[in-house]
């Protein structure tokens, strides 16, 4: 059987994609590596400009627990901090939860899926793609999408050209219990790293933060790591010491890149994390995700009902692509040199805290228009 558009990767880019495009009416096809619900490592705060799209498509954040959040606290190594009103305000929840909910309405609406199941080759030969997965499976289509997140075999598979980075990070996500206002979302820097909180479902809190990977080799390991550099900023250190931890272990991922890649590779068309568009304090990846996601399916949409030539497809989605992102993305990245260094983030807390009038137009910065 042959599939208008099969999806690596059901995160949030691959399950958005999936509901656009079966409720146009395709045959879709999403293949999963885990199966759901399943946690991953993620800041797990959304801004606004994203939800009254995700409850367009039957989302129901109150239904999953998700809390509002209305605050921003930006805190330095030496503990000196500063805090804002966050005039478009967000949401937090976990992508254990929403992953979950967006895949039962994908299920609604008609989509396909195989879980459990990895990818293993995409081959396209004259106009279908042929994939093959790890349980000895084969697919046909017509169109496919990578949403198969940061790092993946299939990358080396599509002999993919990834852009190497001077410091790779290493992505670091605990579920807690703690005593923390549910909408104030906190950034707290670290010599090499920061690290956030926010409040998700459940009355637990999300604490995720990204490290230079060299300190964490350094350090012999990351509570030694947590020791021996989070807990200098007294904000961690007193989250470390009193707050109740949920997971048995950390979530983890090395090697985290965040350099831009191909939104085309062999013809196949990648969304979020798979594009390289996800970049810290570039806003947040997740509404990022969901709007590469947005532009794909509609692009895909027109290119199905023979609107646009496959050329065309590829092109107008680069394009977009870098139009949309290309100065979010940027700024992130200019923004992230201020953060992670012990001397620049104590510099740059005092002085917005004698000019605080010039942290709104920061964070205006990082968040998009309405989708």
């Amino acid at each position: 059987m042959q599939y208008d558009t099969i999806i690596i990767g059901g995160g949030l880019g691959g399950l958005v994609a999936s509901i656009q495009l079966a409720r146009q009416n395709f045959n879709v096809l999403l293949i999963e590596k885990y199966a759901y619900p399943f946690h991953k490592v993620c800041g797990e705060y959304i801004s606004n400009e994203v939800k009254s799209f995700l409850e367009s498509l039957g989302l129901d954040l109150d239904d999953i627990g998700a809390t509002k959040i209305q605050r921003f606290q930006l805190s330095a190594v030496n503990g000196k901090s500063i805090e804002t009103r966050l005039e478009m305000g967000g949401f937090g929840v976990s992508r254990y939860s929403i992953d979950h909910e967006l895949y039962k309405i994908a299920v609604k609406n008609g989509v396909n899926f195989v879980l459990n199941t990895s990818v293993d080759e995409v081959q396209k030969i004259n106009e279908t793609f042929f994939i093959d997965t790890n349980n000895g499976q084969t697919f046909e289509a017509k169109v496919v999408i990578g949403a198969y997140g940061k790092r993946a075999k299939l990358d080396k598979a599509l002999q993919r050209e990834i852009p190497k980075q001077s410091t790779a990070f290493v992505g670091v996500k605990y579920h807690i219990k703690y005593n923390f206002p549910k909408d104030l979302i906190a950034l707290h820097n670290f010599n090499n790293g920061y690290c956030g909180i926010s409040a998700i479902e459940n009355n637990q809190y999300c604490l995720c933060y990204l490290v230079n990977r060299n300190i964490v080799k350094q350090s012999g390991g990351i509570q030694e790591m947590e020791a021996e550099f989070m807990s200098k900023n007294p904000f961690l250190r007193d989250i470390f010491k009193n707050a109740t931890f949920i997971f048995e272990k950390p979530l983890v991922i090395n090697e985290i890149i965040f350099l831009p890649k191909t939104a085309v590779d062999k013809n196949v068309l990648m969304v979020g994390d798979t594009a390289g568009l996800i970049t810290p304090l570039a806003g947040n990846g997740m509404s990022i995700a969901i709007r590469g996601a947005v532009i794909c399916a509609n692009l895909v949409n027109r290119f199905l009902n023979n609107e646009i030539t496959r050329d065309e497809l590829e092109n107008k989605y680069t394009k977009e692509l870098n139009t949309n992102f290309r100065n979010r993305l940027w700024r992130g990245r200019q923004l992230q040199k201020l953060f992670g260094d012990e001397f620049v983030s104590n510099l740059t807390v005092s002085v917005l805290q004698k000019m605080p009038i010039l942290l709104n137009p920061i964070v205006r910065l990082t968040h998009g228009k309405m989708l």
